[in-house]
Order: C-alpha cells, then sequence, then structure tokens
C-alpha cells in the first residue's frame, strides 16, 4: 500500500482541524473534517466517522460521510456493542475482516447485516490519559484493512485527539466564562435596581429586592428583565 497519498490526507485534515481552532468552530465542525479526511485516507472505505464518547460510554459528538456510517453507528449506541465501542473500551485498534462471519458482536453484526458494510477498522482517540472516542472506517468487501491500516489510523489518531481535546477544553472555558459574564451582567442589574429603589425611600436592601420579585410576579417577567426595565427607564428620565 502507498503510505504517502493517505498520510497527505490524514495530514491536511489535521491541518484543517487546526484552522478550526483559530476561527473557535464547533467541536461537531471538527470530526466531520476528520471522518473526511479519514474516508478519502484509506483506500476501498466506502465511508467514515469519528465518535466522541463520554466516560460512560455516551456519545457526545459524531461525523460521518455517509448514512450508511451514520446507521452503522446509531445501532452500536443503541445494542451498546461493535467495534467502535470496543476500541473506546478497550483502548485497542479493532480490525474486522468480515462482519458476515465475525462472532464478537452477534446482535450488532445481525443488525447490520443488510447494509453494504463488511470489513470495519476502528480505533481509539486518546489524548494523553483520556479516551475521547474512536474514529472508524468501513468497506463493502471483506478483508480490506490490515495491520498496516491500523497502524497508520493510529498515527493520525493521536494527534487528531490532542487537536479535539483542546477545542473540547476551549469550548467548556467559553462556556464557563460565557456563564460567568451572564450571572456578573445579572447580578450587577439587580443591585442597580436596587439602588434606584432605596435612592426613592424603600426602605433596606432586603425590602428593594422584595420589592423587585413583586413587580417581576405580577408582570410575570423574570427578575432581571424587571431590573433591566427599571434601570434603562431610570437612566431615560435622568434621574
Amino acid at each position: 500500500m502507498n503510505r504517502k497519498a493517505p498520510l497527505d490526507e490524514l495530514s491536511a485534515a489535521v491541518g484543517r482541524i487546526m484552522g478550526l481552532l483559530l476561527t473557535e468552530e464547533k467541536v461537531n465542525d471538527a470530526v466531520l473534517h476528520l471522518a473526511q479526511g479519514i474516508r478519502h485516507a484509506i483506500p476501498g472505505s466506502i465511508g467514515a466517522g469519528v465518535s466522541l464518547i463520554d466516560a460512560r460510554g455516551h456519545r457526545t459528538s459524531t461525523g460521518f460521510t455517509d448514512e450508511v456510517v451514520a446507521e452503522a453507528d446509531r445501532l452500536q449506541y443503541e445494542l451498546g456493542q461493535g467495534p467502535c465501542l470496543t476500541a473506546w473500551a478497550a483502548e485497542v485498534p479493532v480490525v474486522v475482516a468480515d462482519v458476515a462471519t465475525h462472532e464478537r458482536w452477534p446482535e450488532w453484526s445481525a443488525a447490520v447485516s443488510a447494509l453494504p458494510i463488511r470489513s470495519v477498522l476502528s480505533v481509539p482517540l486518546v489524548a494523553g490519559q483520556q479516551v475521547l472516542g474512536a474514529i472508524k472506517v468501513y468497506a463493502d468487501t471483506p478483508n480490506v484493512y490490515d495491520d498496516d491500516d491500523a497502524r497508520l489510523l493510529e498515527e493520525f489518531a493521536a494527534p487528531a485527539a490532542t487537536l479535539l481535546s483542546h477545542i473540547q477544553g476551549t469550548e467548556t472555558v467559553n462556556q464557563i466564562s460565557a456563564s460567568l459574564q451572564a450571572a456578573l451582567y445579572s447580578r450587577d442589574l439587580v443591585n442597580r435596581a436596587c439602588g434606584i429603589l432605596l435612592a426613592r425611600g424603600s426602605g433596606t436592601a432586603e425590602q428593594a429586592l422584595s420589592e423587585l420579585m413583586t413587580m417581576a410576579r405580577t408582570q410575570q417577567k423574570s427578575l432581571v428583565d424587571v431590573c433591566a426595565d427599571l434601570v434603562a427607564g431610570t437612566a431615560a428620565g435622568g434621574h
């Protein structure tokens, strides 16, 4: 097998993921780019997919190149068995020479018997001590993949997993940051609204907050919206 062309394809896929890091696009976009790169890099493949899986074995994100991949993966998650889940759980490459005669996952093999899937290769996505999920390719004829293909995909999976973990970490930080900013904004609005009511003689801060909550119930609005209206109205009125 000519390894240069597949490596070029996979290197290009990594490059596209690095571009996603710069533009802060979502993980789903990254796994789709990965799947497309893998699909073209491994000869004989009719489709490829990338699945990110949490610590309980639940799928968190999936990218696939073809509907047949989506269906084969869906059946794995539904049945709780299959090459992708095994590669993830055991942290080892899984090569299936012929799904029709393979006996490791009888329910899954039977479920995909109507699909054009005969050969499967899946490897785990490992970043440091964390297993993020697995990547896989499917072929419609037997004996398409071998140990060399598994090693090639493993070589690609290592940097891909590192990049994916970075994107996930960045998104998590961004989500936390956005939530924190929203909380600080809400707290500031409430404090400012309470200050306005106190200036108008509402008594204590607790009484001012109670008045705001009553207004929210009466107007059927959120506390933050009521505070925002009060602050905006006061600013517009100049006092």
